[in-house]
């Protein structure tokens, strides 16, 4: 409709719309990408601390004076139960400072830039713990520290670059298979379209989950539950898309993809963790699905499920969403889709 309304002006004038509104575009991608990465530090980053002996306590008054506001203490009685909260997905990692040494419990799977973060933060507060028992006569200099990895990533994929590198084509191809379904093809009714999402999402999920495991050899564990995850990240963007759609055809493909690729991508924290991100950008790309999918996929594929009930719900929410956006504009006047 509106490219009807612009033909009909002089080409000087389409040329001056074209020229402002399509550099817009341009910069508001830039900057939905570029900003998140610009600013990644941590706020509230969930870190356990083991004990309340001195050491302990130096060490938390350490991290609050590195980064005030950055990290949210959970304090454990025992480096076990420490542990126990990181395979659970309730910390990223923990400090254990006893004995004039010092600990640094990770987890690579959870986020390899948290678990470089924490390396690094331990390694000053190793030489702080070290000077401090120094000066009160109990040791010698830095603390000797040491890193346990509690939950690794694959050793065919230690960096863990095959989630971040896969959720950006994962995303524009659940837009493309909606696109296909409700447009190209254009299932109907609106069950038939379900269905067909249905389908081609479970394997197309199966697909791209031989590929990441038995190819790539980088979602190891929990297998099926694993490609449900995949499946229900597909689902969850293409039945939006398609209900867009439904609703308000080509602008709400427009809208979905604005909203997925340009939004959810960037702020899903995939490359580096939620926390990390600015707090706009940390809850927002949790609530869109490109963001719940990462995480969802991390919990399965490495923490046995640990963590995964409140990505979950996100996808349920947004499947049940975009089904009910199809159901609505092929059954009522207002939809793309009865119109069509």
């Amino acid at each position: 409709m509106a490219s009807h309304a612009l033909s009909g002006h002089p080409p000087w004038r389409q040329l001056l719309v074209a020229a402002v509104v399509l550099p817009v575009v341009v910069v508001a991608a830039v900057l939905a990408f570029a900003w998140p990465v610009a600013r990644i530090a941590p706020r509230d980053l969930p870190v356990g601390i083991v004990g309340t002996s001195p050491a302990s306590q130096q060490v938390v008054e350490g991290l609050d004076r590195a980064q005030r506001g950055g990290f949210d203490f959970r304090l454990y009685p025992d480096d076990a139960a420490a542990r126990s909260a990181i395979a659970d997905r309730d910390v990223y990692g923990a400090f254990v400072a006893t004995g004039g040494s010092f600990t640094v419990l990770e987890a690579s799977a959870a986020g390899p830039a948290v678990a470089q973060l924490l390396t690094a933060v331990g390694q000053k507060l190793a030489v702080q713990v070290g000077a401090h028992a120094a000066a009160s006569g109990k040791g010698h200099g830095a603390a000797p520290l040491k890193t346990v990895d509690v939950v690794a990533t694959s050793s065919a994929d230690p960096r863990g670059l095959v989630l971040s590198s896969a959720l950006l084509p994962l995303t524009i191809c659940s837009i493309l298979l909606a696109v296909a379904v409700a447009l190209v093809i254009g299932f109907r009714p609106a069950w038939r379209q379900a269905l067909a999402l249905a389908v081609v999402t479970g394997v197309a999920g199966l697909g791209a989950y031989l590929i990441a495991q038995p190819f790539l050899g980088a979602l190891p564990h929990q297998h099926v539950a694993t490609w449900g995850a995949l499946v229900l990240t597909l689902l969850a963007i293409s039945t939006t898309t398609a209900g867009l759609i439904a609703l308000a055809g080509v602008g709400g493909l427009a809208l979905c993809a604005a909203l997925m690729v340009f939004v959810g991508n960037p702020f899903s924290g995939v490359t580096s963790a939620p926390e990390l991100l600015p707090d706009a950008v940390h809850h927002i790309g949790q609530w869109l699905p490109p963001g719940a999918g990462a995480n969802l996929l991390r919990s399965t594929a490495y923490f046995n499920g640990n963590g995964a009930a409140g990505h979950l719900t996100i996808l349920v929410l947004w499947t049940a969403f975009g089904l009910g956006a199809i159901v609505i504009g092929h059954h009522t006047s207002i939809g793309f889709a009865r119109a069509r």
